[in-house]
C-alpha cells in the first residue's frame, strides 16, 4: 500500500466517508455491459445452485439448481446459460475494421503489408468480485471438455452442443482478467476499490456492500456504520439484509431456509417418483401428465398432483434465490452508475483496443476449429503469458500515472518524479555535431525532493511524445531544478513550437521511462529444449 492510499485511508476514517483515489476511469465501461451475479453451493467446488444474469437492468434472468447435487439439473442449468451468454458473446463478432500492419519478411527481409481484421467492439462481462471471477474460471474447466450428442463417442451423460463452446470463452475470459488492465472481465469490487479508498482493509472491501456504505453512504450517515450494516444486519427472521455479494452463500441462510427447501424439494421428487413408477407398472399412458389433475382420477390424479408440487418445491426455492441475488444485482448496477461518474483516462481506449484484438483472436481460433485450451500451459506458454502480463503490469502503471495527476502524485511522493512551474528558459545549443542542436535549459520551481543527482536521466511526463531531458543543475535552498531538454523539438536549428516549456508553464519530469520496455524473445516450443518443456531428443 502506498502512502498516498495510506492517508486517503486515514482521510476515510476521519470524514467516515471514502476518499477518491483518482480523477479519472482507469478502466474501459461498456455502453452495454453483461452483468452476472452467480451463488454456488457451500462445500461443492464449482456446483452451480444459481446465477442472476443480463444486460437489462430491470429485467434479470433468474437461473437456478433446485438440487446441486443432481448431475442432470446442473447440465440444464449449464444449457440454459450458454443459450442466454452466447448470443452476447458471439454478437461482437460480425462487425469489424481492416488494420493495415507493416513489418519485415524474415527470410528475404522485404517489407510486407498485412491486412486484419478487428471486432469493431467486445463484449463486456461484470461479477461482483474476484470469487466470481474464479468461479466462472473453474465453470469454464469443467465445460469445455465436455463431449456432446455430436462428437464420435458422447460417453455416457453427453451434454447440449453449446455447454463446451461456453466453457471455451469463459476460460478466455477468465486468462484474459489476468492480465493487468484488461475490462473484458471485471470484478467490480477491484475496480471500485482502484478508484476510492475507505477506511476498512483490502479485505473487506471484497464484500461489495460494505464498499458502497463507504463510497455513497445514507444521507446523514456515516461511512462505517453502513458498511457494518451491509455485512453484519440481519433481520426478524436471522437472515441478512444485504446478502454477500458470493458466489458463496451464508451458512445461516443454508441452514434456516435454503436445506429445508430442497429437503421438500426432494421428498416431492420422490412422491413424484414412486407415482410414475406405479402408474408404469399399471400401463397407464404418460400422456395423462399433461392434463389438469382435477380433471382426473386415481393414479392419473396422484401422478399428476405430485408433478404439480414438485413444480411448487421448485417455485419456491427460485423465490428464495432470487431474493438473495436481487440485492447484489441492484448492488452492482450502483457500482456501474458511480463508476461512470467518472471520465475514461486518456489511455483507456488503447487497452480496449487489446481486449478487443484478443477477443477477435479467440473468435478465429473458434472459426479455425482448434481445440480447448489445455489443462496446463507447456513451458513456452506460461513463460509468454508471464511476460505479457509483467510487461502489462508496467505499461498499466506508467499509463496511470500519465492519465492521473493523482497516480503521478504517489511517483512524486516516492521521490520518483516532481512537478512544478516554469520559471525560466535560456536557450542552449549542443555545437559537438555537424549543425547545432537545441537544448534549451529549464528551471522549475518545486516543492517536491526527488531522488535524483546532476547528469540523471529524465523524462517529460506532459510534453511531447517521448521528450528526454537530463538534471543540470540543482539549488536546493531555492527549490530550483534546472533541466536540460534532450529531442522532442524537432530536427531543425530552433525548437518547434510549444515543444519547449515557457515562464508559467506546468511540468512534470520523471525519473522512469514513460513506455514498458519490450521482454526478450522466447524460443518456439518446438526449439525449447527438453529441460524448459521441450520435445525430448
Amino acid at each position: 500500500m502506498s502512502l498516498l492510499t495510506t492517508l486517503a485511508r486515514l482521510e476515510a476514517v476521519r470524514s467516515g466517508r471514502a476518499q477518491p483515489l483518482a480523477t479519472v476511469r482507469h478502466r474501459h465501461l461498456a455502453e452495454r455491459p453483461f452483468v452476472l451475479v452467480p451463488l454456488t453451493a457451500a462445500g461443492e467446488t464449482g456446483a452451480p445452485l444459481a446465477a442472476l444474469l443480463g444486460c437489462d437492468r430491470e429485467r434479470p434472468v433468474l437461473l437456478t439448481v433446485p438440487q446441486p447435487l443432481d448431475r442432470d439439473l446442473r447440465f440444464a442449468f449449464l444449457a440454459r446459460l450458454a443459450d442466454e451468454l452466447l448470443p452476447y458473446l458471439e454478437g461482437f463478432g460480425e462487425s469489424v475494421e481492416l488494420i493495415e500492419r507493416t513489418g519485415k519478411d524474415p527470410e528475404s527481409g522485404e517489407r510486407t503489408t498485412e491486412i486484419r481484421e478487428l471486432c469493431a467492439e467486445a463484449p463486456q462481462l461484470i461479477v461482483p468480485n474476484q470469487g466470481g471471477i474464479e468461479w466462472l474460471g473453474v465453470l469454464g474447466r469443467s465445460m469445455r471438455f465436455r463431449r456432446t450428442a455430436e462428437d464420435a463417442d458422447p460417453g455416457p451423460f453427453p451434454a447440449p452442443p453449446r455447454v463446451p463452446l461456453l466453457g471455451r470463452w469463459l476460460t478466455h475470459l477468465a486468462e484474459r482478467a489476468q492480465v493487468p488492465g484488461s475490462s473484458l472481465l471485471l470484478p467490480l469490487t477491484g475496480v471500485l476499490a482502484r478508484h476510492w479508498a475507505t477506511g476498512q482493509s483490502s479485505l473487506e472491501d471484497a464484500h461489495l456492500g460494505a464498499l458502497l456504505g463507504w463510497i455513497a453512504p445514507p444521507d446523514g450517515e456515516r461511512g462505517e456504520s453502513a458498511a457494518l450494516r451491509a455485512e453484519n444486519g440481519r433481520d426478524a427472521q436471522g437472515q441478512l439484509v444485504c446478502p454477500p455479494a458470493g458466489p458463496a452463500t451464508d451458512p445461516d441462510f443454508d441452514r434456516a431456509v435454503l436445506g429445508p427447501a430442497i429437503t421438500r424439494y426432494d421428498a416431492a421428487r420422490d412422491a413424484a417418483r414412486v407415482a410414475r413408477d406405479g402408474a408404469a407398472a399399471q400401463g397407464v399412458d404418460d400422456a395423462d401428465e399433461a392434463k389438469d389433475f382435477n380433471d382426473l382420477s386415481g393414479e392419473s390424479a396422484d401422478r399428476a398432483l405430485a408433478a404439480h408440487v414438485v413444480a411448487a418445491r421448485a417455485a419456491e426455492i427460485d423465490a428464495l434465490l432470487e431474493a438473495v441475488l436481487l440485492p447484489v444485482w441492484q448492488q452492482v448496477w450502483q457500482g456501474i452508475d458511480l463508476l461512470r461518474t467518472l471520465p475514461p483516462g486518456a489511455h483507456v481506449a488503447e487497452r480496449w483496443e487489446g481486449d478487443r484484438w484478443s477477443y477477435t483472436g479467440h473468435r478465429d481460433r473458434l472459426a479455425a476449429g482448434e481445440p480447448p485450451q489445455p489443462i496446463r500451459d507447456d513451458a513456452v506458454t506460461a513463460a509468454r503469458k508471464l511476460a505479457q502480463r509483467e510487461r502489462e503490469q508496467t505499461r498499466l502503471d506508467l499509463q496511470e500515472a500519465l492519465d492521473d495527476p493523482l497516480a503521478m502524485a504517489e511517483h512524486r511522493l516516492a521521490g520518483q518524479a516532481f512537478a512544478g512551474e516554469v520559471v525560466s528558459v535560456e536557450p542552449a545549443y549542443d555545437t559537438s555535431g555537424r549543425s547545432p542542436k537545441p537544448r534549451p535549459l529549464v528551471t522549475v520551481r518545486t516543492a517536491d525532493r526527488p531522488h535524483v543527482e546532476a547528469g540523471s536521466e529524465l523524462h517529460r511526463a506532459n510534453g511531447p511524445s517521448a521528450q528526454k531531458a537530463e538534471l543540470a543543475g540543482v539549488d536546493e535552498a531555492a527549490g530550483l531544478l534546472t533541466v536540460r531538454l534532450l529531442s522532442g523539438m524537432g530536427r531543425k536549428k530552433e525548437p518547434e513550437p510549444r515543444s519547449v516549456p515557457e515562464p508559467g508553464d506546468q511540468v512534470c519530469f520523471t525519473l522512469f521511462e514513460l513506455s514498458a520496455r519490450q521482454s526478450a524473445p522466447l524460443p518456439e516450443p518446438e526449439d525449447t529444449p527438453w529441460t524448459h518443456g521441450g520435445p525430448p531428443q
